[in-house]
């Protein structure tokens, strides 16, 4: 087995409904040797005692308090800070995991060496019903990334040695901060497994969702981030309505 350490960040809002499913799929992985960092950003519900009470039975969940809620971004950022492992990795409270995902991601990541991992994952809607398996290309770099994010941000993980970046607070926080780590990385790997690792919860009411906002931050980010001029920024726009609609509808993006 082996004795890799991987820090898993969880930043926790509100999230008493899901928590439990979200830590119980981290504690449970067959790579046991890992940290879970969740960072409470100033919830109201259960989620604190939650949190407490796991940190008191497995010394593998450490829990940090953010003075106010902040934001996932500024969540994350205070996780990263505080993590110890030889790689990072990341899942939202209301996502989870299939046992096997940090095994398997380890060992693909040492077979290849690749710097950044990621994997194929289930959207799932609220009432469970799964709609569909998402399953990115096999490997992808800085100018595949301008189409689309094919890095499920609960599936990513990096080598530590790359070096840490800071999620920023912006539209799409998730995209921006692994837009750069590929450039910084060169290229990143789809975990070799035969069957997709991660389950992605659909909120509808979430930020997300909304289409025409999340086109709005996608077109500030190719402007303003990656700096691309208007004919560049149009022609990578139309690719990301065209990812963004296989992703939802099809088996393979």
């Amino acid at each position: 087995m082996s004795s890799d350490l991987v820090s898993v960040i969880m930043p926790v809002y509100n999230a008493d409904a899901w928590l439990q499913r979200a830590i119980d799929s981290v504690l449970a992985q067959r790579h046991a040797h890992l940290e879970l960092i969740a960072v409470d950003d100033g919830s109201s519900d259960r989620s604190p005692y939650m949190l407490d009470t796991y940190a008191a039975a497995d010394a593998r969940v450490h829990v940090l308090r953010q003075p106010s809620n902040g934001g996932v971004a500024a969540a994350r950022n205070a996780g990263i800070a505080a993590a110890r492992g030889d790689y990072v990795s990341f899942l939202d409270a209301d996502d989870w995991w299939h046992p096997a995902k940090l095994e398997r991601q380890l060992a693909s990541m040492r077979k290849s060496g690749a710097l950044i991992s990621y994997a194929s994952y289930w959207r799932v809607a609220e009432d469970s019903r799964v709609l569909n398996q998402v399953t990115p290309p096999p490997q992808v770099n800085w100018q595949d990334m301008l189409a689309s994010n094919f890095i499920g941000n609960l599936t990513g993980m990096y080598a530590r040695r790359l070096g840490d970046v800071p999620f920023q607070r912006i539209g799409h926080e998730d995209y921006v901060f692994w837009l750069e780590q590929v450039r910084r990385a060169g290229q990143a790997m789809r975990v070799e497994s035969p069957e997709p690792l991660a389950w992605y919860l659909v909120r509808e009411r979430s930020l997300s969702a909304n289409k025409l906002r999340a086109a709005s931050w996608q077109w500030e980010i190719y402007r303003s981030v990656a700096k691309l001029g208007m004919m560049q920024s149009a022609f990578c726009m139309a690719r990301y309505v065209q990812h963004a609609v296989i992703k939802r509808r099809n088996v393979r993006i």
